[in-house]
């Protein structure tokens, strides 16, 4: 059944290989000057831009859908949402100006890509992955640092399935 918190975990991961992706393609148009790598790179950050409203929406939905659960340590999904609100607004104008550059330059082909152009998708997509590595990594702590995974044994009371494998008919 798809919840707030597994559409979360399904879409998460957009934002964070797509700015990832734009920023090895941009090095990439420096070290090579090619007009399909800058535009590559600029399509790699207008979908990230695109990607990370809903990966905050569902972030924030799930979030509500949880409430505070006992498994996770207090502030960690606090600590996530607010850098959250940071990448969205980071990754938005980055994306935005992705966008117009990119359809600027597809409808200039002939034109040179302008120097100023290069240097914001460089550096859009510089600030999008440094915003949202570090969303990821604290998105990743509400999981890999909870309280229940360093327990050694399973709280009393869970139901059959979660802690052990059922019991077989």
């Amino acid at each position: 059944m798809l919840s707030w918190p597994y559409a979360h975990l399904l879409i998460n991961h957009f934002p964070v290989v797509l700015s990832i992706s734009a920023l090895a393609v941009a090095i990439l148009a420096l070290l090579l000057p090619r007009r399909g790598l800058w535009l590559t790179a600029m399509g790699a950050l207008t979908a990230a831009g695109a990607s990370v409203y809903p990966v905050f929406y569902t972030g924030g939905a799930a979030d509500h859908a949880l409430g505070d659960p006992w498994y996770i340590h207090p502030g960690t999904i606090e600590a996530h949402d607010s850098a959250a609100g940071i990448a969205l607004f980071v990754i938005l104008i980055a994306g935005l100006f992705a966008a117009y550059s990119w359809r600027r330059s597809l409808k200039r082909p002939a034109d040179l890509i302008p120097r100023w152009m290069r240097a914001g998708v460089v550096v859009g997509s510089l600030a999008a992955v440094g915003t949202v590595t570090y969303t990821a990594y604290l998105g990743g702590k509400i999981i890999h640092e909870a309280p229940v995974l360093e327990m050694k044994q399973p709280p009393a009371g869970l139901p059959p399935g979660i802690a052990a494998a059922p019991a077989k008919d």
